[in-house]
């Protein structure tokens, strides 16, 4: 035998037994998250106990996930994408930074999640769903003297000036989807023309849109703009005074999205992460970790402290037109031009 030889016998052993580099990364799944950072710790961990895979995670709103891709496209490092607004998986869709995956456990989730693969298809599915709502503590409203609001009109009252946080549309899917809400329910010129009056109330605009609910119950504003799950848990599960209301004229919701990214370079274990999420095992974790979102598995009890959408007036949302890049460009682009360049 010469050298030659036994080298590649050697090397074929090595593949043959699994070990070597390429063993190593495809045990391993990269994946984004962008819900609550509660939801994706807990998840990443429950998943490697039940597997055995070890999930590589980073928490990223919707908006930063998005330009990590597009900055990846060429030699993608991620290979699933999960939680947080549907709007921004649109988007990468559109210019094909996803892989189609149509499950085939689609009767055991609810309509508005099987309508989610429908409109991208099958590039985006429906994780989750809840709607944008106001917060207030009850205690600093109290102590200023401060009716808390019921509709959108009541937030231009100037005496919320300094005590109103809400997100920024250019990183927070949170902020976009208030913003493409606004539009769809008051047409786009009364829209920006609301949203301008609104911003002398504002005090800032974050980059993440989970984090209004955690300010409201510290007290560091009075009123918050997100969505309403995240109030209700404040009140519920951490006990702050905080309460939590629909907007009396309608509102925009979200469908969370999860995808498959385009040149994983572990499929196969990003689609076991994904199915064991879409699962009634991995939707449960999000009430376990405190983040009450309405899961889209159906065929498991959820937890009682979810707040129900009965009641809640939601808008036709066009998911399909405002999910577009070009779309959601278009009106943040205005926003930063119009209203967040305005002084305060």
């Amino acid at each position: 035998m010469n050298s030659l030889t036994a080298k590649l016998l050697a090397s074929l052993a090595l593949l043959a037994c699994g070990a070597g580099p390429l063993h190593a990364q495809t045990g391993t799944v990269n994946a984004i998250c962008s819900t609550d950072q509660s939801w994706c710790e807990l998840a990443a961990q429950e998943f490697t106990r039940a597997t055995g895979v070890k999930v590589l995670q980073t928490r990223k709103a919707t908006g930063e996930a998005l330009a990590q891709l597009r900055a990846e496209a060429a030699n993608p490092k991620t290979d699933l994408w999960w939680g947080g607004t549907g709007d921004p998986y649109y988007q990468a869709a559109e210019i094909g930074l996803l892989d189609a995956y149509r499950p085939d456990y689609l009767n055991d989730l609810h309509g508005w999640a099987v309508r989610q693969y429908a409109m991208s298809q099958n590039h985006v599915g429906g994780f989750y769903t809840s709607a944008i709502g106001f917060g207030w503590n009850e205690e600093v409203l109290k102590k200023k003297k401060l009716p808390p609001p019921k509709c959108w009109k009541d937030l231009l009252d100037p005496r919320y000036k300094g005590e109103i946080e809400t997100s920024h549309p250019g990183s927070s899917g949170t902020g976009y989807t208030i913003l493409a809400g606004l539009v769809q329910m008051m047409g786009e010129e009364p829209a920006f023309d609301y949203l301008k009056k609104l911003h002398k109330n504002v005090t800032q605009y974050t980059r993440s849109g989970t984090a209004q609910a955690r300010s409201v119950a510290k007290g560091e504003v009075g009123i918050g703009v997100s969505f309403i799950f995240g109030f209700d848990n404040e009140r519920v599960t951490n006990k702050f005074p905080v309460q939590s209301a629909a907007p009396c004229e309608g509102t925009g919701y979200e469908i969370g999205g999860i995808a498959l990214v385009k040149g994983a370079r572990n499929k196969e274990g990003a689609k076991r992460y994904y199915d064991w999420l879409m699962g009634p095992q991995g939707q449960q974790i999000g009430a376990r970790a405190n983040s009450l979102q309405v899961p889209a598995n159906k065929t498991f009890k959820p937890d009682p402290r979810i707040p129900t959408l009965d009641g809640v007036r939601l808008i036709k949302y066009d998911f399909e037109k405002y999910g577009k890049a070009a779309e959601r460009r278009r009106l943040v682009e205005r926003w930063v031009r119009e209203v967040e360049s305005l002084p305060r």
